[in-house]
């Protein structure tokens, strides 16, 4: 989950890296740290900090005090140690010769770190990264200086996930990165070569990138950047244009990310809709499944987490009402402990905003062991997830900044709405009347999501009032439950307040206990089959003194006479339902955050991709 930046070329170093791992703080910001080959001296200098990156440019006069033409950055998110000025990366050899920077974790680091005990290094941090960088050592002094052999080495000796970026003092103006299921990318420009964890810490300095797969090897310079295997064979990579814009990772006179992100969601939704929606027809030729494959597909498994995993709850319902296929929905982190039984006509569907979430990929690596069918569904071409699976389904969402998602979230919903309507079509279970009449309001859905946003001054108002609220239940039924889920998880991870989601109908199976004087309860109710069901829970809560705030449609009034606080969403196709009501639950988590004075893009002890398990 930590950032990861590099450059060598013709300019300053340090101000490259701070303004990548500015770009990159989402992935991490428990402490900073840069690493700079000096010009005017052979010593490689490295100044961290704690906390902020903020600080690190303060620190080093915005990169100017750390001159030179070749560095390596890092932001943190801690795994192994707490967040200090000791346990900051860059790490480096008892001698300062070899320094690395380090995203993963390095699973037998313990058995490294003994051995290297017994050959007489001493270690100051408690990081696994520091066992890497004198493991690295020890083997470029065993190999007389062969840099390659000496990172092959490494890579046979640790288990684990690990992007590394590594600076050697004997070779100024070189940088080494090296993959194992944590992501990495390369770029050129006429002035020099980088590295990074993800494309907006480089967008500014090149659209070309290439994408580092597992187990292999760049090495940099100033002219030219070369690939190699495990095997220390050159390889050939083609690079990758990037087509969003650098502006598209900035936050466009909005106060943070997340609400900017929150305001491209109808945008987001269109431009994934209108890539698979063809004069009318849904079309999946570039998702790779004809429509024998689709009607050979008994069972769908959807593995996926945090707000992934609530679009998979939601896909549930639309998928098995639409197409009449059972589906299961695990969270990826328990999908391969369980061993999971998966026949031959299953289709397994793995949903990640990054295409790196550890261990969404660990679900999809456990169904290709099975010999079983994958699609995924994802933001970032040329991930890791996207490049294993056997189909996939890109969503159109573009660089998601805040570490809460929201945009994301939202394509997710709206891949998973085609994949359903598509399905019943194949095979039969919606006529072509109905299937237009779902194709139509899918269309529909980006306008119907603006207009959401239109009544967001009454959000902020009730949030401003509820700010200091300690506890608060969502609750609803079918569709309105996976609802309830996204907006009690983006309650709780950006403001801190504790809440839970219930299946309304469980209330009286012992959560009702908890409901006292005062309380905050969120009722949603969009389905119309559910509304007089869901409307009688709300009136149990509200008899033992609960305040009630109801989410419905447009027309459905009838809901004030027991909701102290009401919102409406525009009326869609009930299928479609949570691609509405989660927009002023989004609002609602930011709106508490910001009258709480919390850093809403940087939730404490969160981070953006989650790349380790």
């Amino acid at each position: 989950m930590c950032g990861i930046v590099g450059y060598t070329g013709g300019g300053q170093a340090a101000p490259v890296l701070l303004d990548g791992l500015e770009k990159l703080e989402y992935r991490g910001y428990d402490s900073a740290g840069i690493a700079v080959k000096r010009d005017d001296s052979d010593r490689i200098e490295i100044v961290k900090v704690k906390g902020r990156l903020n600080q690190l440019a303060k620190k080093t006069d915005s990169g100017r005090t750390v001159p030179g033409f070749c560095g390596i950055g890092h932001t943190r998110w801690a795994t192994h140690g707490e967040p200090s000025m000791v346990n900051a990366h860059p790490h480096h050899s008892d001698d300062q010769s070899v320094i690395v920077v380090h995203n993963g974790i390095i699973e037998n680091y313990l058995e490294l770190k003994e051995k290297l005990l017994k050959k007489g290094y001493a270690f100051y941090s408690q990081t696994d990264t520091e066992v890497i960088t004198k493991l690295l050592d020890y083997y470029y002094r065993k190999y007389q200086g062969n840099t390659l052999e000496a990172i092959v080495k490494v890579m046979l000796r640790v288990r684990g996930s690990y992007a590394l970026g590594i600076m050697l003092k004997e070779e100024p103006g070189v940088i080494y990165s090296v993959r194992k299921d944590s992501p990495l990318i390369a770029g050129r420009n006429a002035q020099g070569s980088f590295i990074a964890s993800d494309v907006p810490a480089i967008l500014k300095y090149t659209r070309s990138v290439y994408y580092l797969d597992n187990l292999e090897i760049a090495r940099l310079t100033k002219d030219e950047i070369s690939f190699y295997n495990i095997d220390k064979e050159e390889i050939p990579k083609e690079p990758v244009e990037i087509k969003w814009d650098a502006e598209a990772a900035e936050k466009g006179g909005f106060e943070h990310f997340m609400m900017k992100e929150i305001h491209e969601q109808p945008a987001a939704v269109r431009d994934t809709i209108c890539s698979y929606i063809k004069d009318g027809k849904i079309n999946l030729d570039s998702v790779g499944l004809t429509d024998e494959d689709i009607q050979g597909i008994k069972r769908l498994c959807i593995a996926a987490c945090g707000s992934a995993y609530h679009v998979g709850i939601a896909a549930k319902y639309v998928i098995e009402d639409l197409a009449k296929i059972p589906v299961d929905v695990d969270l990826a982190s328990e999908f391969r402990y369980r061993d999971p039984i998966l026949e031959p006509d299953t289709l397994v569907v793995v949903i990640s905003q990054s295409g790196e979430t550890a261990d969404s990929l660990a679900a999809l690596r456990e169904a290709k062991r099975q010999g079983i069918r994958t699609l995924a569904i994802v933001n970032v071409v040329g991930s890791s997830i996207p490049r294993e699976a056997d189909n996939v389904f890109y969503t159109m969402a573009g660089p998601e900044i805040a570490v809460a998602t929201t945009k994301a979230y939202s394509t997710q919903l709206a891949a998973s709405y085609l994949i359903a309507v598509h399905f019943a079509l194949v095979r039969g279970t919606i006529d072509e009347a109905h299937y237009e009449r779902l194709t139509k309001e899918l269309l529909l859905l980006p306008d119907k999501i603006a207009k959401v946003l239109e009544d967001k001054e009454r959000l902020q108002w009730f949030s401003s009032k509820f700010s200091n609220v300690h506890d608060i239940f969502f609750i609803g039924r079918g569709i309105d439950y996976a609802i309830s889920m996204e907006g009690s998880l983006k309650m709780k991870e950006i403001s801190y307040v504790h809440s839970e989601a219930y299946a309304a109908g469980e209330l009286k199976h012992g959560t009702i206990s908890l409901v006292e004087d005062g309380i905050l309860v969120v009722c949603v109710l969009t389905q119309d089959r559910l509304f007089e069901k869901t409307l009688s829970n709300m009136v149990e809560v509200k008899s033992r003194g609960a305040y009630l705030m109801g989410l419905t449609n447009y027309g459905n009034y009838s809901i004030e006479d027991t909701a102290d606080f009401t919102v409406y969403v525009p009326k869609t196709d009930p299928h479609f339902a949570t691609s509405l009501a989660i927009v002023p639950l989004q609002l609602m988590g930011y709106y508490v955050s910001c009258a709480k004075g919390l850093d809403v893009d940087k939730p404490r002890n969160l981070a953006k991709s989650v790349t380790v398990e």
